[in-house]
């Protein structure tokens, strides 16, 4: 293109760019500086129409885009599998727990990027991400798995329309899987009792109290400390969790190992203490009379375990431990539940059945579900009346008597 000399050039207000009427194509062109890029170079972007009113427009809208702060960006558009990487590394990285990523990133590596990294993000159709869930289901994911790449995929491309990056965020035009909602089995009374009998022959039988009569999480259990444990007034704090981190590549991906754990400059992983979830999982929890006893009971065990270990000892100011005060790694925790359920003669449960038994137990004695909501760190009061469902004909049933008690007896 050349420029004109019969002084068709025009110089627009400050900030709106410059005109140019192009004899050639017979079309009026214009610049507009939108300011310095993400690559550090200056960002003027062109714009061509049949005449100069358009042309003006087109200007106007991205000079307008630009105070706005909503520039779009002047680079093509990136692979699913490029955008992907950017949210993990830069977005979810900083708002979730590094469980949580590791999650992501099994999600983003095995299911979406296989199928669908290679499209161009603003190029991505509803029906691409339809094919992706047929396909999963397919190969055996449960829907719930599906469910939760649905989530991930749907968080990432949320963000990525926020930006600018894309039109519209096409899983909201895609039906999530359906997931059936399975019925919890809480352990009975009599079964929660076998069990508790059954472990004060073993160490850290405390461990299972806090789990069968606070509904303690597994994390929770195995991350409190002595300092958020106060006898004196028989209450507890939780405000910490253990977690087992897995290590990622330090290498950026050069040395060749799939497994970020067998990369020579791995970085993280191990056992690491982390905040909870949400504010209302750091909580403080009252202790019925016997778990006081049963912690007493456990802070001595402990200190005879620190004398017989002597140099050996390693202090980390948790509650339950190894014998040499390490933490507990919580594969070996759930081995252990298992064992116990065996050795009591009590029907095989998962260990966060624990929970819901704790649960159950309160709600049936009684005890108000705000009460329960905030003994178990939920954040919302429909989470616990909406899980434990299953207490509520018992409940509308003792209330009844209760009614019919005061009316009528």
């Amino acid at each position: 293109m050349s420029e004109v000399s019969d002084g068709r050039r025009k110089s627009r207000a400050s900030g709106e760019g410059s005109l140019l009427f192009n004899e050639e194509d017979g079309r009026w062109h214009g610049w507009v500086d939108m300011g310095i890029g993400v690559g550090g170079k200056r960002d003027r972007r062109h714009v061509a129409a049949p005449n100069q009113a358009d042309v003006v427009k087109k200007m106007r809208a991205l000079a307008t885009a630009r105070d706005a702060g909503a520039v779009p960006t002047a680079d093509r558009s990136p692979t699913l599998a490029e955008w992907l990487a950017y949210f993990l590394d830069n977005i979810a990285a900083r708002r979730v727990r590094p469980s949580t990523l590791a999650s992501y990133r099994w999600i983003v590596d095995k299911r979406v990027v296989p199928l669908l990294g290679h499209h161009r993000l603003d190029r991505l159709q509803p029906e691409h991400i339809e094919a992706l869930y047929t396909a999963l289901l397919d190969d055996g994911l449960s829907p719930s798995s599906v469910l939760h790449v649905h989530r991930v995929l749907s968080r990432a491309l949320k963000i990525a329309w926020q930006r600018g990056r894309i039109a519209r965020n096409v899983c909201q035009f895609v039906d999530a899987p359906s997931v059936s909602k399975v019925e919890i089995e809480p352990l009975s009374q009599a079964e929660a009792r076998a069990i508790l009998e059954t472990s004060k022959s073993h160490r850290n039988a405390a461990r299972w109290s806090v789990a069968l009569a606070l509904g303690l999480r597994q994390g929770e259990a195995l991350g409190l400390g002595w300092s958020d444990v106060d006898l004196g007034q028989a209450s507890i704090r939780v405000r910490r969790a253990l977690q087992r981190q897995v290590a990622q590549h330090g290498c950026g991906g050069t040395c060749g190992r799939k497994r970020g754990g067998d990369c020579p400059k791995r970085v993280g992983g191990g056992l690491v203490l982390v905040q909870p979830k949400s504010a209302a999982g750091r909580r403080s929890v009252a202790l019925p009379p016997q778990l006081v006893d049963a912690l007493a009971t456990r802070r001595a065990e402990q200190d005879e375990e620190r004398k017989l270990a002597a140099s050996d000892w390693v202090e980390t100011g948790l509650v339950f431990t190894r014998e040499n005060g390490a933490a507990i790694d919580p594969k070996l925790d759930y081995l252990a539940w298992k064992a116990l359920l065996a050795e009591a003669g009590v029907r095989d449960a998962r260990l966060h059945d624990a929970r819901h038994t704790a649960a159950t137990v309160m709600l049936t004695m009684g005890v108000p579900a705000r009460v329960v909501m905030q003994i178990l760190g939920h954040s919302q009061i429909s989470l616990t009346l909406g899980t434990y469902s299953h207490v509520a004909p018992e409940l509308s049933t003792e209330a009844a008597a209760r009614v019919g008690r005061a009316l009528w007896e």
